[in-house]
């Protein structure tokens, strides 16, 4: 294989070739005290599976997250990656993670900081190759304490290449990123999945989850609640969304009208989630002075809000 080619191929022959299992996670508990943060997880994951680990603060993602990363270990139940233990994956790099803050020396320019991190490893993707599959090939002889936090994670992000792992686990990776940057960092995502890299990322962004993971675990109360495709969890929730523009909109008056099941107000706008949407606008048209009313469909955020039980969570406005 040429250093150009992507990394993933030889990764795809290092854990066991395509269609094999990535992860496996059976009855996973984990308590802190009296705190019992993951509460029996199964999860498997297929080799080369992009897939969204969805949950508000305190659901269990970042402990799930450490036992598949073997920096944590279950009180009970069992967990593989690609057959092994998780610190036997790394051991034999097979898994990254790019992790939104940390492991940087910011004196030391973005190529001498791949060069520490490849020293680390008995094999290694060529550092031009990494370089260039995180989009940062112009900034190589720049000092990492000059770059944008966008080029910090691209850097992270190539550091997570040079073992050519077989899965990537990424914690918030487009922090800080434009636009163009996370459209950019996602393409390279892809490419390496439709390869055979496994990719399970962790984001608060959820249009990114809508649009790039072929599958989204959505986990509450150190438990998965739902597990499916975007268009599955989103049929998870029956009914519509009625938005309008309602000034001085009392949210207790509007939780009364009937068929209303939630009810959000941010300044003039309101969303009324219900199952009987054209009850709930014929009463916003003829009983109070709403105006641009549209009626959608659930969309993410609505879901995420109605099986989380959350009403506080940090998501994207964007």
């Amino acid at each position: 294989m040429s250093s150009s080619a992507p990394a993933a191929d030889a990764a795809s022959a290092r854990s066991g070739g395509s269609g094999h299992t990535a992860i496996r996670a059976r009855g996973l508990v984990k308590s802190f005290g009296k705190v019992q943060a993951v509460r029996g997880v199964d999860l498997t994951v297929a080799q080369g599976e992009i897939v969204a680990f969805l949950g508000p603060n305190g659901a269990g993602k970042t402990t799930t997250i450490d036992m598949i990363l073997g920096l944590a270990h279950p009180d009970a139940g069992e967990i593989e990656v690609f057959g092994r233990s998780p610190r036997s994956a790394i051991s034999h790099g097979l898994i990254s993670a790019v992790l939104q803050t940390g492991g940087l020396l910011k004196d030391l320019t973005v190529r001498e900081t791949l060069r520490l991190t490849a020293s680390l490893f008995s094999d290694t993707r060529p550092i031009d190759e990494v370089l260039q599959r995180a989009g940062i090939s112009s900034i190589a002889d720049r000092k990492v304490g000059v770059c944008s936090g966008g080029q910090q994670q691209r850097l992270r992000f190539a550091m997570a290449l040079l073992s050519d792992p077989g899965l990537l686990i990424l914690d918030e990776p487009t922090t800080g990123m434009d636009v163009e940057g996370r459209r950019s960092f996602w393409q390279a995502i892809r490419a390496d999945a439709a390869r055979g890299r496994t990719v399970l990322f962790a984001t608060h962004y959820l249009d990114e989850a809508d649009e790039y993971a072929d599958r989204i675990v959505l986990m509450s109360h150190g438990r998965i609640v739902a597990d499916g495709t975007t268009a599955e969890i989103k049929n998870l929730v029956a009914g519509r969304v009625v938005h309008a523009t309602l000034p001085g909109a009392d949210p207790v008056a509007l939780a009364a009208i009937a068929g209303a099941e939630d009810v959000s107000v941010q300044g003039e706008r309101i969303a009324i989630r219900t199952r009987d949407s054209d009850s709930v606008a014929r009463h916003l048209l003829t009983a109070t002075p709403a105006r641009d009313l549209e009626i959608s469909a659930q969309n993410l955020e609505s879901v995420f809000l109605a099986l989380t039980g959350n009403d506080d969570t940090e998501k994207s406005t964007r």
